[in-house]
């Protein structure tokens, strides 16, 4: 069974490109479009490892990657958190929070599969 990777982002081009890039990678993955959904998605089933947006509606991605963290069932769950804020500070925001890596955009696309691959493993 294939690894999932929850996706979530309220940039539709850019979550049907992840989408597409880690499917043609060999995970299972599931969307989310904004901090409520990933909260609801991971409720019903724990994914693999998430990528997070960092600037997302209803609650943003620095929110949901602390509230992952707070729950002993998602804490140990990968966060890659990408986003257009490329500061150090909001790198260190984001790491301090508890997110595994921080990819900024504009991303290329192999460092992101294998940002994915250096927590999961090569897709089974």
């Amino acid at each position: 069974m294939s690894q999932t990777i929850l996706v979530a982002d309220d940039e539709p081009s850019i979550l049907l490109s992840l989408q597409f890039l880690l499917q043609k990678a060999g995970y299972t993955v599931r969307v989310a479009r904004n901090g409520e959904e990933v909260l609801q998605a991971v409720e019903e089933a724990v994914p693999d490892l998430v990528i997070l947006d960092a600037m997302m509606p209803a609650h943003s991605g620095y929110d949901v990657c602390q509230r992952l963290r707070q729950e002993p069932r998602w804490r140990e769950v990968p966060i890659i958190m990408l986003t257009a804020k490329g500061r150090d500070i909001d790198r260190e925001k984001g790491m301090a929070l508890g997110a595994s890596d921080y990819v900024t955009k504009p991303f290329s696309t192999r460092e992101l599969v294998e940002t994915v691959r250096r927590r999961l493993g090569p897709a089974t």
